[in-house]
């Protein structure tokens, strides 16, 4: 259990915590985020801490591990949504631009938050009732009814982003 001079040496280099997590993060909510774990870390893990060392040198390596566990975590996740939707079209027998779609609509899906994802799921795909799925997640209907508008206006956002056009100029033709 830390004493109350220890927590005043952890509230001390707040500052330097802060500063390194916004260098890492360029954002500073995140950067918060960062602080935030890597002070729980640090009150945790305080039995880790050697006497004598510099006690800022090992915040900043707390602040660093957090920070990186928080870019694998995230790529982790990104490439599981991306399995995932590959998983969702890999038997589908649409022409290519139907295949390229749905693979936006399904990488779309797989991002969305887990309660989002379970709603639509149940509703669209599986055919459930709003009561149906309320009862089965045990949540109020009015729960239900919102995270699927929020899972619905998600994916409405992928057709309103702009598809990137590039000029193609035909070889041994006219360019213009």
């Amino acid at each position: 259990m830390t004493d109350r001079h220890e927590d005043d040496d952890i509230a001390g280099e707040l500052a330097a915590m802060r500063r390194y997590a916004r260098a890492l993060a360029r954002d500073h909510h995140d950067a918060d985020d960062v602080v935030q774990d890597a002070v729980v870390r640090a009150i945790e893990r305080d039995a880790g801490y050697k006497r004598g060392r510099s006690r800022r040198r090992w915040l900043l390596a707390i602040v660093h591990n957090v920070f990186v566990s928080g870019l694998r975590r995230r790529a982790a996740e990104r490439r599981r949504d991306d399995r995932f939707a590959e998983t969702l079209v890999a038997h589908s027998d649409a022409a290519q631009e139907h295949h390229a779609r749905l693979t936006d609509i399904a990488r779309c899906f797989a991002a969305l938050p887990e309660h989002q994802r379970a709603v639509l799921h149940l509703t669209a795909v599986e055919g459930l009732s709003y009561q149906e799925c309320a009862d089965l997640l045990d949540v109020p209907v009015g729960t239900v009814m919102s995270r699927l508008a929020r899972a619905r206006t998600a994916l409405r956002e992928l057709d309103e982003q702009p598809v990137p056009t590039t000029a193609l100029r035909i070889v041994g033709g006219r360019g213009d």
